[in-house]
């Protein structure tokens, strides 16, 4: 037979610690940003409703018919 090398199997080596920490930072800061700019825009749509009931354009009492 012909000396041939076997093609050895990738060995599994357990968790990164330092990529799970990187994995875990980056998604935090992810829906963290997201997080805040749900509430960002929560913040101007309620300022700008209470602006326009401050200037009169709009009333939060329904209209006699």
């Amino acid at each position: 037979m012909a000396n041939v090398p076997k093609i050895g199997k990738a060995v599994y080596q357990g968790p990164s610690i330092v990529k799970e920490i990187i994995y875990g930072i980056a998604l935090g800061l992810a829906a963290g940003g997201l997080w805040k700019m749900h509430h960002w825009n929560n913040q101007r749509r309620t300022r700008e409703f209470y602006d326009l009931l401050d200037k009169g354009e709009i009333s939060v009492v329904a209209a006699d018919e």
